[in-house]
């Protein structure tokens, strides 16, 4: 992989002000490497899972006024999208580099995932380091340390996931601007597979939950 890490540009991509502009410079600048990313980590991810997994790079092409303030490339077992599933992200925001697993809204097993996560709490905070982060909201950048969150705080995540309409669930890393600046391309690699390997307890999780016809 000739993947050279993330650079100041990438992440100044997102002072950028105007949808056109910043979207220029987007898919000029940060594009290439999250699609260099997809191609390089489907393959690991399907032999971590067991499924074929696909890369799917964010197009933002919904937005008509607001420009992005992150973008990301996410893995999951179905060509046609991405959301619908569990799945796993890359991306950055202005600040820092996030890799995520992640159960957003739009996944009809999020309520079956919910319970999953609320009877497992305990084992899922032994599996998962403390220094990993969680969220509930992927279009926000702020997060919760694990350490901080403990089993209760991951017990009213999982509720909240069963109960409300637009909850989400993400664990993973985040990685500060100044430090990813710091990281090789091949250090930045290692980094994100480690972090797959680490939150495949959840995936797998979320595999084995059935999903309500309801």
């Amino acid at each position: 992989m000739t993947f050279t890490g993330f650079n100041k540009e990438d992440f100044d991509v997102f002072k950028i002000d105007g949808l056109e502009m910043r979207m220029e410079e987007l898919i000029k600048q940060v594009r290439p490497k999250l699609e260099e990313l997809g191609g390089y980590f489907a393959p690991m991810l399907s032999a971590l899972t067991g499924e074929e997994m696909h890369a799917h790079v964010a197009k933002h092409a919904r937005r008509s006024v607001n420009p992005p303030d992150d973008t990301w490339v996410a893995f999951a077992s179905s060509k046609r999208g991405y959301k619908m599933l569990p799945h796993f992200q890359v991306g950055l925001w202005e600040t820092h580099v996030f890799i995520w697993f992640a159960m957003i809204y739009e996944a009809p097993g999020k309520e079956q995932f919910g319970k999953a996560a609320e009877k497992n709490a305990a084992r899922i905070i032994k599996e998962i380091p403390g220094s990993y982060v969680w969220s509930a909201d992927h279009t926000k950048p702020d997060s919760i340390p694990q350490s901080e969150l403990g089993k209760n705080g991951l017990k009213e995540l999982a509720v909240r996931l069963q109960t409300v309409k637009k909850a989400e669930l993400l664990c993973g890393v985040s990685i500060p601007r100044e430090e990813a600046l710091r990281l090789s391309g091949s250090e930045m690699a290692s980094r994100i597979e480690d972090t797959f390997k680490t939150l495949m307890p959840l995936y797998e999780l979320a595999k084995k939950t059935p999903v309500s016809s309801s």
